[in-house]
């Protein structure tokens, strides 16, 4: 990927933040009773890596598989995943969606050159806001189950703004079957780019008994459908 002066100095930021600091770790009481030490999570959107290195912690004898598609953020988790030494994470380079298939990347540009990273999305940006534009792969969770032959599945992590109603939907023998905790990012505005609505996931969780649990504050909320963007926890009865 190549970079102008001012995104190289903004990358060796972004590396040093991600490689230095530990965010998220307000999750963790909650990932602890969810995330065994032999367990096998799917960490979808990776990132730089601050939710891949607490699952491959408490998934110490397990695996944690971090699909991050985009070159500029998996060129930050790989040398994370690498300089932390955790053996435990596989970084698998394509996004997860209700289909196999290719589509594009849209990475913000900040009006200071640098990349916005963190939002970057699939579907359609009503913003008009500059961004860069690269091709990536994608697949369906099942598949990928299929073919690594995965004998369980205990968590799945996804903020992949706007996309997770189709990383769901691709998903459904696997979840129907091991019945993973499911962690997502629920956005209205982001879900609109792909034509989905939050409503939806409770329609496709609520059909396999998950209880559902909104997460924007210290303790879990018992909710019974979309109240508001945030996090959302959704845990097999």
């Amino acid at each position: 990927m190549d970079l102008t002066f001012r995104q190289r100095l903004t990358f060796a930021a972004h590396l040093w933040k991600a490689a230095t600091r530990q965010h998220h770790r307000e999750f963790l009481p909650l990932l602890r009773q969810y995330v065994p030490a032999d367990a096998v999570v799917a960490d979808v959107g990776g990132h730089a890596g601050q939710f891949a290195k607490l699952f491959a912690g408490l998934a110490a004898r397990g695996q944690v598989y971090s699909f991050e598609p985009g070159v500029y953020a998996r060129a930050i988790l790989d040398r994370v995943v690498r300089w932390r030494g955790l053996g435990n994470v596989e970084i698998v380079p394509f996004g997860l969606s209700d289909a196999a298939g290719q589509a594009h990347l849209s990475v913000p540009i900040k009006r200071s050159g640098s990349f916005g990273f963190g939002l970057s999305h699939l579907g359609a940006d009503a913003g008009g806001r500059a961004a860069r534009s690269e091709t990536i792969r994608l697949e369906t969770l099942d598949g990928f189950v299929a073919v690594r032959n995965l004998a369980r599945l205990d968590f799945v992590k996804a903020d992949i703004e706007g996309w997770e109603m189709r990383l769901l939907a691709g998903g459904r023998e696997a979840i129907a079957r091991f019945r993973p905790a499911i962690m997502v990012e629920l956005v209205t505005a982001h879900l609109a780019r792909a034509g989905d609505r939050p409503e939806a996931v409770w329609q496709q969780l609520g059909g396999l008994g998950y209880r559902s649990f909104r997460l924007d504050g210290a303790i879990p909320a018992v909710v019974d459908g979309f109240s508001k963007d945030s996090d959302y926890l959704f845990v097999p009865e």
